[in-house]
């Protein structure tokens, strides 16, 4: 295993829920498992007034979020957790001098041996990150003359192409590309990580993993809430920009890419960045309308209860074309992928929680056993990340008695099998890999660039394009109708249920 160094982790924007939600919990579990160094040290930095011992209780002793883990461990044992946890207030606001933080961080740094090693987590708005890095720099807390210094910054990365571009540069003013680390908590799930695993360490996958073999690919990523009390943010941005951009590209850069050299970061990332490049654009608008479809779920009556329209949420434009449902049909071009179709949908209020990957293989030229129906029913390799995270392979074989009727069975494989193992969660996993200096699942500057390259377009149509249409859907149904017109032949989309082996157009009816 890597030797994590010694190191201090300073929080802007602790007092935020992201802080007691996600990254205590994610270091009381490295804390659990022995992989913090021996020399370490959290500061918590933010507006709000509070104390070490304050904040301690806000995010250790009284925090909701971590209640049942500390009741396995005796006081002492929390305590000596606790007391890693320091805060300092910021000022009034971001921009001040960060002269009382930079004193603080010393202090601590002299009093625990965390070896002038520092890494900058910034849970805040977007808008404030170069802000941020410059008033750092300006404290000398960007120079790794002494010790190395590291930048996370959270999602979103940009509005689009030009503002991602902008913060890009804005950050590479004070640091260095290496030291900024861009966390997409959806490349830390372990399903995710095995996509890389199962196509090139298998010799059973890679070579049927082009276009001689595989038909399409699907990617479903569905959610059963609505947007909650986030409708003000999610308003101004919608599926597309909240999850397609950044989660499910990544994804989809992961399914597409070549083998890279070895398993070193930079290589992975280059990969990555060649498969994300190689996305067809898509800018006339005949295309888009032909490719794209976008809609918003309606009020219903879902899981037993009522719920409102998209549009009747709090904080949400009553005429708002925003939408909570979009679907993409589009093509790589590469020698691998050349004419095989993508089709990636991703929505609110649907009725099962699940983020899948379903590679589906070509039917066999010559059907020696085409009257009993194995042409519809085509080879799948499904990729379940989220939930029931496994592995599911569909194939045809003979049913019992006369003659050669065929029918799909199962070969599964769930990680919650792996029962000697503990898999660590997303913010653990991520937070530990930057802790050891490894960007393997951390976004670049390009990546992120090229994914929005590929879907500026698509906003830009949608915002201001003729004939462009928001459809609605009833809440806790599989979207608009007309999602499945996207597919070529007679395919439609896979309706996956909550279980990973559960037959196509499965749901729960309450």
């Amino acid at each position: 295993m890597t030797i994590v160094e010694n190191q201090m982790l300073i929080i802007f924007g602790a007092s935020g829920d992201l802080t007691s939600r996600k990254l205590i919990p994610a270091l009381f579990d490295l804390y659990k498992g022995n992989y913090l160094p021996k020399n370490f040290v959290v500061l918590g930095t933010s507006r709000s007034v509070l104390s070490d011992q304050e904040f301690r209780d806000k995010v250790v002793a009284n925090s909701k979020y971590l209640k049942e883990k500390l009741n396995s461990h005796d006081e002492a044992y929390v305590k000596a957790f606790a007391n890693k946890i320091f805060y300092t207030e910021i000022g009034n606001d971001y921009s001040s001098e960060y002269n009382g933080l930079k004193e603080r961080i010393t202090m601590l740094d002299e009093e625990h041996g965390t070896e002038n090693n520092y890494m900058f987590y910034l849970s805040t708005p977007p808008n404030i990150y170069e802000t941020i890095a410059m008033n750092l720099a300006a404290q000398d807390l960007a120079d790794e003359s002494q010790g190395w210094k590291r930048l996370i910054v959270e999602k979103p990365f940009g509005y689009s192409y030009e503002t991602a571009k902008k913060l890009n540069t804005g950050l590479q003013k004070y640091y260095s590309e290496p030291q900024i680390y861009r966390i997409d908590h959806y490349l830390g799930k372990e399903t995710v990580q095995n996509l890389l695993i199962t196509r090139f360490a298998n010799s059973i996958f890679e070579p049927l993993w082009n276009r001689n073999y595989i038909h399409h690919v699907e990617i479903t990523n569905a959610e059963t809430v609505g947007v909650e009390k986030r409708g003000g943010y999610y308003d101004k941005s919608g599926a597309l920009r909240d999850m397609f951009q950044n989660h499910l590209l990544q994804i989809i850069s992961l399914v597409v890419m070549e083998p890279p050299i070895d398993d070193k970061a930079e290589e992975i990332r280059n990969e990555k960045v060649k498969a994300l490049k190689s996305l067809r654009i898509m800018r006339d608008e005949k295309t888009l309308f032909k490719n794209t479809i976008r809609g918003q779920y309606l009020a219903s009556d879902f899981m037993g209860e009522q719920v409102p329209g998209y549009r009747e949420e709090e904080g949400v434009d009553p005429e708002s074309t925003t939408e909570t449902y979009a679907a993409i049909k589009f093509y790589i071009d590469n020698w691998r992928w050349k004419d095989v179709p993508f089709y990636v949908r991703t929505a609110k209020r649907m009725p099962t929680k699940v983020t899948e990957v379903v590679i589906h293989f070509k039917s066999p030229h010559h059907h020696i056993f085409s009257e009993s129906g194995i042409i519809d029913k085509d080879n799948k390799l499904i990729i379940r990340i989220q939930p029931d995270e496994g592995i599911l392979i569909k194939f045809g074989v003979k049913v019992p008695g006369q003659g050669f009727k065929v029918e799909r069975a199962n070969l599964e494989f769930y990680y919650s099998g792996l029962s000697e193992k503990n898999v660590m969660n997303a913010y653990e996993r991520l937070l530990l890999d930057a802790m050891q200096g490894d960007p393997t699942l951390y976004a670049r500057a390009d990546e992120v660039e090229a994914a929005w390259e590929f879907v500026d377009p698509i906003l830009e149509y949608w915002k201001n394009g003729k004939d462009v249409k928001t459809y609605g859907y009833s809440s806790g149904l599989w979207g608009p109708q007309n999602a499945d017109e996207l597919f070529d032949g007679l395919y439609s989309w896979r309706n996956p249920g909550e279980h990973l082996a559960d037959d196509p157009g499965f749901c729960v009816i309450y």
